[in-house]
């Protein structure tokens, strides 16, 4: 798997030094992977039936758990049985990425050289950090900040006022004024005493002719990536949360949300201010009404609106019973 570019790991770390009640001293855990991303050096987590399937044929070293969800797990997987996987996940986060939890301003940013960055315009104000590459004939708005890492393609326009760090961002994109890419999640385990920060060691990556409107905001991902597919188009405002997955040729009007972990087919058409729920599939060929929330997965080819979002044809029959 490629190594972090974004966050400095402190592992490998032994597994019984991660969980001391587990006797097996041999398992090096070099990182932390989602089901389908582990290898042998890689340890996972597995918190609901959802992901049964990838969790039948992850290749992972050892994977956090409930003691309900074991069986489902491959025989040479190591289970670390838990109470609440997502905060034993959040612990052993922070001792690899302990500088992942909060996002710290980059102290390597400075005043773009031109003989660097051949080919690419400046607006006045812009700050790049360091081992930031950008691809000819690429424009960078004024007061514009690309944190260190981050990779922009060719022939891209990066509006005025825009924040971008921890993302991989392809030729052709647009991104508009205001735009804030990258960022952490808003991801806590509520405790007693005090809420507990889920580090974000994930990265945002957008493919080739996408564009995001002004204002909008993007996390990166938690543990996996956050990634939104060619040819989708983003109105101003709309959120996506971490692990949220776009597919190619969708449209997205102003102030839609999507809760974390969800995932949208290709050719989805969403209406402004529809809000996504997290952890869902929303099927290809989809199109949602301005204002629905959507609570299930759908189907695709669907046609749906209201909240719970239902069939159009269903959401019309209702209306006209009230009538």
């Amino acid at each position: 798997m490629s190594k972090n570019i974004f966050f400095k790991s402190k592992g490998p770390f032994k597994l019984n030094i991660l969980f001391p009640n587990t006797s097996d001293t041999k398992i090096l855990i070099k990182d932390i992977k989602t089901l389908d991303q582990a290898n042998q050096f890689n340890l996972t987590f597995f918190d609901s039936l959802d992901y049964k399937k990838v969790a039948e044929n992850t290749r992972a070293a050892a994977c956090i758990t409930k003691e309900s969800l074991t069986q489902f797990l491959p025989k040479k997987c190591q289970k670390i049985i838990v109470k609440s996987v997502l905060y034993e996940l959040a612990k052993v986060a922070s001792k690899f990425y302990p500088t992942a939890d909060i996002d710290i301003p980059d102290d390597t940013l400075k005043k773009p050289s031109k003989s660097k960055f051949k080919g690419v315009k400046f607006g006045n104000n812009v700050l790049v950090g360091k081992n930031v590459k950008i691809g000819k004939s690429s424009f960078i708005g004024s007061n514009t900040i690309i944190e260190q890492n981050v990779v922009i393609g060719k022939n891209c326009v990066i509006g005025s006022q825009v924040m971008i760090k921890n993302s991989l961002i392809s030729d052709n994109v647009v991104i508009q004024d205001g735009a804030k890419i990258g960022l952490k999640g808003f991801g806590f385990i509520p405790l007693k005493d005090k809420n507990f920060r889920v580090p974000h060691i994930g990265k945002v990556i957008l493919d080739d002719n996408v564009e995001i409107g002004a204002s909008c905001t993007i996390d990166r991902g938690s543990i996996g990536d956050t990634k939104i597919g060619k040819n989708t188009f983003l109105d101003n405002q709309v959120h996506l949360a971490h692990n949220v997955k776009i597919g190619k040729d969708c449209m997205i009007a102003g102030q839609v949300g999507f809760a974390g972990s969800s995932t949208i087919g290709n050719n989805v058409s969403i209406g402004g201010q529809a809000g996504i729920s997290g952890h869902l599939k929303i099927g290809n060929n989809v199109k949602i009404g301005g204002g629905s929330g959507v609570v299930k997965d759908i189907p695709d080819n669907s046609i749906v609106m209201g909240y719970p979002a239902v069939p159009l044809k269903d959401f019309l029959k209702k209306g006209r019973n009230i009538d």
